[in-house]
């Protein structure tokens, strides 16, 4: 089993393995025995069997050289089918460390967790990502050795970062290609900073609404779910796509850009250079650029007074803190910053054909009418026959779900079946 297996021999005849390093090199049996517990959580032999297609003899040995390893435990008793009670299995919690990581513009979620995905420690911090890749990753950095040592946990059990990024990744590098919010951030290596220092993880990077896509997938309403689609909305808006119980990345990991496709081609000019993009026509900076508008003008007293206790600021937020208040101007900004989304989500629910779309991020706590303008601007764009089954809510993980996800992601990289085979 690669590096788990390697023994290194003493003079007096006893072993000892050497310090495990991520990636871990499964043999297949081993591998899908893993994975179905990874996806399906606490498991028996018997349950193991009948998901993998091996006999419960070949099953029982793999589970034996797991649990020898550290890498399973038995957790306790489970339901009993008319027989005695299975034995079930889960991850031991204890084996190793996971660190997630959920990069925001403007904000950072880091979380420690055992290997079970259960978070130990959790910080948030404000940040501008605009500051750069080495001053965000070494406040990173520093954050994560800062719990290690609250923790008296070793550097070296940490054996795998999740990290997600406001940006284009090109997940088989795990390098952001031309970010559009994110300058100087292009190519640089984000795994070889972390692997400087925590040299026995592996690091594992994505773009941020993929990874809420996965913590929804993993932990939240998408459990059960094959075919979904994450909306972040935020600073930016992207989507996660969910095909068949996995990410969908696309050739080069940029599947799920929806931000910049075009909503109105008389509308301002994105920063992407662009016309007319959904992230500059109903992204957060777009909901509060019209709000500010609108105070300024005095169309909206409600907003006005807002923006003058807030020395000339709004957010998406204060535009929803209105429309609550009943400001009629605020809530006609919210309905059409809902349609414009709802308009291009429709063209995703025909060419896809989805069971549930999730909506999160920021804005999104914006209130119910916002919810309900993406319904109706789906519902009016989409095909009948591609709507029967759909579901459209807000994501019930909330700022949860991103650094959720980050943990999930790093667990699917901690072990790796052995070349040439997939785990299906």
């Amino acid at each position: 089993m690669g590096q788990m297996k390697t023994l290194i021999h003493t003079s007096n005849g006893s072993a000892k393995r050497p310090q495990p390093i991520a990636p871990f090199l499964l043999d297949l049996p081993e591998a899908r025995a893993v994975h179905s517990i990874r996806k399906l959580g606490p498991l028996s032999r018997t349950d193991i069997a009948g998901i993998t297609g091996y006999s419960r003899s070949k099953i029982t040995t793999v589970i034996n050289k797991l649990t020898h390893l550290g890498i399973l435990e038995e957790m306790g008793d489970g339901l009993s089918s008319g027989g005695r009670k299975p034995r079930v299995l889960n991850f031991n919690a204890g084996f190793g460390y996971i660190v997630g990581v959920d990069m925001g513009a403007t904000s950072l979620d880091i979380a420690l967790a055992d290997f079970n995905g259960h978070i130990i420690e959790r910080l948030n911090k404000p940040i501008d990502v605009r500051d750069g890749p080495t001053e965000i990753l070494s406040l990173v950095r520093q954050l994560v050795l800062d719990i290690l040592q609250r923790r008296s946990i070793p550097i070296h059990k940490i054996y795998a970062f999740g990290i997600g990024v406001p940006g284009p990744v090109e997940f088989s590098t795990g390098l952001l290609i031309a970010p559009p919010i994110m300058p100087g951030w292009e190519a640089f290596p984000i795994r070889a900073f972390f692997q400087e220092t925590f040299t026995s993880a592996i690091v594992i990077v994505d773009n941020d609404v993929n990874v809420m896509a996965l913590g929804e997938l993993r932990w939240g309403a998408g459990i059960g779910e094959e075919n979904f689609i994450f909306v972040k909305v935020g600073t930016g808006i992207g989507s996660g796509i969910v095909c068949r119980g996995q990410i969908y990345r696309g050739v080069s990991g940029c599947a799920g850009d929806i931000g910049h496709i075009c909503a109105d081609p008389n509308g301002p000019v994105c920063h992407c250079g662009n016309i007319g993009c959904l992230e500059a026509m109903a992204g957060g900076p777009a909901i509060a650029a019209r709000a500010l508008q609108a105070s300024q003008s005095s169309k909206s007293p409600i907003l006005q007074r807002i923006m003058e206790h807030q020395n000339g600021l709004l957010t998406s937020v204060d535009v929803g803190r209105a429309a609550r208040e009943g400001d009629r101007t605020a809530n006609e900004i919210i309905h059409e910053s809902g349609r414009m989304i709802g308009e291009v989500l429709a063209s995703l629910v025909n060419f896809y054909n989805p069971s549930l779309i999730l909506i999160g991020g920021g804005v999104s706590n914006v209130g119910h009418q916002f919810l309900a303008s993406i319904r109706r601007g789906i519902l009016h764009r989409s095909l009948p026959l591609s709507t029967r089954h759909l579901r459209i809510d807000i994501s019930p993980m909330g700022a949860n779900a991103g650094v959720m996800g980050a943990i999930a992601l790093a667990m699917e990289h901690v072990f790796v079946p052995e070349q040439g085979y997939a785990i299906s």
